[in-house]
């Protein structure tokens, strides 16, 4: 299946209470559990809000995160990553 994502890159994103949210250009919102990318999880409140966009995803510099689009639309989860208990 193709994720038709072109007109709808990030322009903004925030983490709170165990998500990441996410707003689409295009007025879709999308949310994913934090605990889906650890290096996310485990990081700062301010290198959580130190991010950049681009057209296909999200960067945090901070903490070297690189999120897709597409991959959250996906599910896909960071290699390794398991919900807590």
């Amino acid at each position: 299946m193709k994720l038709e994502i072109e007109d709808s890159h990030p322009v903004e994103a925030h983490c709170e209470a165990g998500h990441l949210h996410v707003t689409l250009a295009d007025g879709r919102r999308v949310q994913t559990p934090l605990w889906w990318y650890p290096r996310l999880l485990r990081a700062s409140d301010s290198a959580r809000n130190n991010v950049q966009f681009n057209q296909m995803g999200v960067h945090w510099p901070e903490i070297d995160e690189d999120l897709s689009i597409a991959g959250m639309l996906r599910g896909a989860k960071a290699p390794g990553a398991t919900m807590p208990s």
